[in-house]
C-alpha cells in the first residue's frame, strides 16, 4: 500500500466490530472502553503497516436519514445502539482528534454516502483510495482508483478481487443487493430470492435493467413471478442499496494530510481511559539517569549491605537461578535495591572458567539470613513467590513479604494478559529491559545462568531489583487510590505464602474419599440418563451433540433457538440449551447431566 494513497476509514463499521470483538473492558470507575481500545488497535495497525500520508474517518451522524424517507421500515428491525457503545463515541472522537485525523459526517446521509462521495471525488482526480471497512455494501464503490481493505480478514479488494470474493463485478453489486435484499438494513428485495439466485441472475443477464427488459427469459417460473409481482419493491430496494456518490462534501486533500499527533492530549486521554500500555508510548519519558549497578564479591561489602537493609527496613530483591521451576532451581545469585538507580548483585554459584572468586554460599546466606528472615524488614519483589521458594531450598525462610509488583499490576489491569517485568517496565517506567536471552542465549546454544559471565549478569540482575523497586512506588499509590489495598493486604498477599507452601510440600489427596465421591456421581449420572431417555422417549448417546440435536429437533420437534436458525446443524451448546430450557422438561435434565459429567471427569 503506497504512502500517497488516501485511506478513508468507515468509522461505524470498525466501531461495532471492536465493540463486539473485545470482551467487556472498563476503567476502574466503570466507564466502558472496549470499543475505543479495539478501534485504536485497528487504527494503529493501519498506521504501522500502511503508513498513510492521507487519512480521514467517516462516522454516521445521529438523527433520521434520507433512506428513512424512502422507506419507513429502513433499519427498523435493528436494535438501538447498546448504551455502553453510545457512551464511548464522544470519547473516541476526542482520541481521534488528538491523533489529528479529520472526522466527517453528514446530518442527512449515512457514512457510506459520505465515503462514496469522497471516494468519487478522489477517483475523478485519479487519486488512489482505500476504504477501510468490513461492509460488503462498499464493494459497489470499487473502481480503477478505489479499493476496499477489510481489516478483520486482512485482505484488500480491487476490481478483480471483488469479483473473485463476492461473485460479481463492482458495478453489479447494487443489482445483486437489490434482488437479494439486506436483512441487516431491512431492504426488502424480492421475496424468495436469496444471495445465490441473485448473483446467478445478474451473472446471466449482466445487469438488473437487462433482466427487467425481458423477464420472460428467467428460467425459474417461481422467481420470474416473484420479480414481476414486486417491481415496486425492486425500485425502492435499488434506491436503498445504492450508495450516493455526489454529495457536496468538503474535499480538500490538504485536510487529509497526516500530522504528528498531540502526544500530550493522547497521554492525558489514555491516562483517563486507563490504557496503560498505550500511555507508555505517548507520555513524555522521564529524564534519563545513569544507573549504578555493582557486583558484591567481598564479605565486608555484603555485611555493609545487610546492615543498610536492616537500617532502612525494606529491600527489593530478585533471585537468579539455573531453572525456571522454583522447586527444581538452584540459587545462582541475588540482587538487591534500596534506592532508585542503584542496585547490587551477589553472585554465588557462577562456575564458568575464569569466573571471579565468590563468597561461599553458606557464608553469604549466614550474613543475609537475619534480614531475609526478619518480618519487620519489608520485602518487595516481582513474582516474589518464586524467590521465596528458591530461598527455602537454601534453608532461608523469606519473611516480611510486602509488595509483589506482578500482583499489584494484575489488580490494576486484570484484562491486560501477562504482567512480566519487561512489560511493566515499558508501560510504567518507559524503560526497555535487558532481555534474558541476551544473557543466556536461546535455542540449542542457550546456557544456564551459572555459566553466564558475572559482568554480564550483574546489570541484568540489578536492573530487575531496581525496576521492581521503582514499580512498587508507582503501583502502590494507585492501589490505595483505587481502594484495592484491603484486597491486596487481606487476600492476595497472604495467598503468596500459602501458594508457595502448596508448591513446596504439594497437596494431600484423600484417594478413598475421591473414589467414593466418583461412585456417587456415577449413580447420579445413571439416574439422570434414565430420566432423560424416559422424557425423550428414545435411548440415545447424551454426550453426542449430533444424536442430541436430532432428538431435540426431530423426535421432540422443539423450535430452533435463534442462535441455531440458518445453520446446517443444530447447536447443543450450553447457552443454546439454556435459552430453550423452558420448552421441554428434558432440557434442564440434560444441563444437569452435563454438569455432573464434567465434575466427575474433572
Amino acid at each position: 500500500m503506497s504512502g500517497g494513497t488516501l485511506y478513508l476509514i468507515d468509522g461505524n463499521s470498525i466501531l461495532y466490530r471492536s465493540f463486539y470483538a473485545i470482551q467487556r473492558l472498563a476503567t476502574s470507575q466503570g466507564f466502558p472502553t472496549n470499543a475505543i481500545y479495539g478501534f485504536i488497535a485497528t487504527l494503529r495497525k493501519l498506521l504501522d503497516e500502511a503508513k498513510p500520508e492521507l487519512l480521514g474517518i467517516v462516522f454516521d451522524a445521529p438523527g433520521a436519514k434520507m433512506r428513512e424517507e424512502i422507506f419507513e421500515g429502513y433499519k427498523a428491525q435493528r436494535k438501538p445502539m447498546p448504551e455502553d457503545l453510545v457512551k464511548q463515541i464522544p470519547k473516541l472522537k476526542e482520541v481521534l482528534r488528538a491523533f489529528r485525523i479529520p472526522l466527517y459526517e453528514n446530518a442527512r446521509y449515512e457514512a457510506d454516502d459520505v465515503l462514496g462521495s469522497l471516494a468519487a471525488r478522489a477517483s475523478a482526480l485519479k487519486i488512489k483510495t482505500v476504504l477501510v471497512s468490513t461492509d460488503k455494501d462498499l464493494f459497489q464503490l470499487v473502481d480503477a482508483h478505489t479499493s476496499v481493505y477489510n481489516p478483520s480478514k486482512d485482505i484488500r479488494l480491487d476490481e478483480a478481487m471483488v469479483e473473485e470474493f463476492f461473485g460479481v463485478k463492482p458495478a453489479q453489486v447494487v443489482d445483486v443487493l437489490t434482488l437479494w435484499g439486506d436483512p441487516s438494513d431491512n431492504i426488502p428485495g424480492i421475496p424468495g430470492v436469496g444471495e445465490k439466485t441473485a448473483k446467478s441472475l445478474i451473472g446471466e443477464f449482466g445487469s438488473l435493467d437487462a433482466l427487467l427488459r425481458d423477464t420472460s427469459r428467467i428460467k425459474n417460473p417461481r422467481v420470474r413471478e416473484a420479480i414481476e409481482q414486486n417491481l415496486d419493491k425492486l425500485e425502492m430496494s435499488r434506491k436503498l442499496a445504492t450508495i450516493e456518490r455526489a454529495l457536496d462534501v468538503d474535499f480538500d486533500l490538504a485536510a487529509f494530510a497526516m500530522e504528528e499527533p498531540d502526544r500530550e492530549a493522547l497521554a492525558r486521554l489514555f491516562q483517563e481511559l486507563e490504557f496503560t500500555s498505550l500511555l507508555a508510548e505517548y507520555r513524555a519519558a522521564p529524564p534519563k539517569t545513569e544507573a549504578i549497578y555493582a557486583a558484591i564479591l567481598r564479605k565486608d561489602e555484603l555485611a555493609a549491605l545487610a546492615a543498610r537493609i536492616a537500617e532502612v527496613g525494606f529491600v527489593s530483591l530478585d533471585t537468579e537461578t539455573d531453572n525456571i521451576s522454583p522447586t527444581r532451581a538452584r540459587l545462582v545469585g541475588l540482587s538487591f535495591a534500596l534506592e532508585p538507580d542503584r542496585a547490587f548483585y551477589l553472585p554465588l554459584r557462577h562456575s564458568y572458567m575464569g569466573a571471579p572468586a565468590q563468597i561461599p554460599v553458606e557464608e553469604a546466606l549466614a550474613v543475609l539470613r537475619p534480614v531475609l528472615e526478619d518480618p519487620a524488614v519489608r520485602k518487595i519483589g516481582q513474582n516474589i513467590k518464586y524467590d521465596a521458594l528458591v530461598l527455602d531450598r537454601e534453608g532461608v525462610a523469606l519473611r516480611g513479604i510486602d509488595q509483589d509488583t506482578m500482583i499489584l499490576s494484575y489488580l490494576l489491569e486484570p484484562n491486560w494478559g501477562q504482567h512480566n517485568l519487561d512489560k511493566l517496565a515499558l508501560a510504567y517506567l518507559h524503560r526497555e529491559s535487558i532481555a534474558f536471552r541476551d544473557i543466556v542465549g536461546k535455542g540449542k546454544n542457550a546456557i544456564t545462568m551459572d555459566k553466564a559471565p558475572v559482568e554480564a549478569v550483574t546489570p541484568y540482575a540489578c536492573q530487575d531489583a531496581d525496576y521492581t523497586l521503582a514499580l512498587s512506588r508507582i503501583l502502590w499509590p494507585r492501589i490505595e487510590a483505587e481502594g484495592l489495598a484491603g484486597l491486596y493486604n487481606d487476600l492476595e498477599r497472604p495467598l503468596i505464602e500459602i501458594l508457595a507452601e502448596m508448591e513446596r510440600v504439594g497437596v494431600r489427596i484423600d484417594d478413598a474419599a475421591l473414589r467414593a465421591l466418583s461412585a456417587e456421581m456415577e449413580r447420579d449420572l445413571e439416574r439422570l440418563e434414565k430420566e432423560i431417555h424416559d422424557l425423550a422417549g428414545v435411548v440415545f448417546n447424551i454426550n453426542s451433540p449430533k444424536q442430541l440435536g436430532e432428538v431435540l429437533l426431530h423426535k421432540l420437534q422443539l423450535p430452533l433457538s435463534k442462535k441455531t436458525r440458518g445453520t446446517k446443524s443444530v447447536s447443543t451448546a450450553v447457552d443454546v440449551l439454556e435459552e430453550m430450557a423452558e420448552l421441554h422438561p428434558v432440557i434442564p435434565k440434560i444441563l444437569e447431566f452435563r454438569q455432573w459429567s464434567k465434575l466427575k471427569s474433572t
